[in-house]
């Protein structure tokens, strides 16, 4: 990790939280106890975070799609949510991490409801690290979410004023979950899959991609470094071109 300067690390890593299931079954093992595995993994990818001093992270935790999923599997899932939030949120504190939400969490059971806004209020003065979990979440969806309501907002604007003022790119970011957070520059997926799955499509319109065969509960702090070091070395040029000397 020595050898990756300070200003060629991220900002905003995502990391769809892939491969669960499959570490369980591999082990004949509930598909539980892996969504189990993953979650003590991801308190150790937090604090392997931390000590990168990278200060934005966002999580695919559950997203709408994962409604199709056995309903044991989902309850299962939505207790063990409960367990991190209500054994970590301390911790978070003491760490000054800011937990955010991105997504309808108005399906969820509302004990889960209401751990999830327990952590973002008493974390939001938090500023060391900016940790977005992404629950009930699709991001075609949260598109047109944004769409919705900036029509809303325009048809009262040209009822009031019998005129309607184009909208820009920073004005429509406003309205999407993740705001105010900066676009993700790398998006890690363990679990061998080679898509995005309808993840922060907007935000990572520039985003570096790195796949690894890695289940999330096996992904170390070795795997993390060398997605680092994989994207230190990408040219990042954002549809320009690279300086001739």
């Amino acid at each position: 990790m020595n050898s990756i300067e300070k200003n060629k690390l991220p900002k905003h890593i995502a990391v769809i939280l892939d491969g669960n299931g499959r570490w369980a079954q591999l082990r004949n093992l509930p598909r539980s106890e892996g969504h189990r595995k993953g979650g003590e993994n991801l308190k150790r990818f937090i604090d392997d975070i931390l000590e990168l001093q990278i200060p934005y992270i966002s999580l695919y935790a559950f997203s709408t799609e994962n409604w199709k999923r056995p309903k044991t599997e989902i309850h299962s899932l939505w207790k063990l949510m409960l367990e991190f939030f209500a054994k970590y949120l301390e911790e978070c504190i003491e760490k000054k991490i800011c937990i955010k939400i991105s997504g309808d969490i108005t399906k969820l059971p509302k004990s889960n409801q209401e751990i999830i806004n327990e952590a973002i209020n008493k974390t939001k003065k938090n500023k060391h690290l900016y940790v977005n979990f992404c629950i009930n979440y699709g991001s075609q969806q949260e598109i047109i979410n944004a769409i919705n309501q900036i029509l809303e907002i325009k048809i009262n604007q040209f009822q009031q004023t019998g005129q309607i003022k184009k909208i820009n790119k920073k004005e429509f970011e406003k309205y999407l979950y993740t705001y105010p957070l900066p676009p993700v520059d790398l998006l890690i997926r363990p679990g061998g899959e080679y898509r995005i799955s309808n993840f922060l499509l907007w935000q990572c319109a520039y985003a570096e991609l790195y796949f690894t065969k890695t289940l999330w509960p096996d992904f170390s702090k070795e795997d993390l470094y060398n997605a680092l070091e994989w994207y230190s070395k990408r040219e990042r040029r954002f549809g320009g071109l690279l300086s001739i000397k």
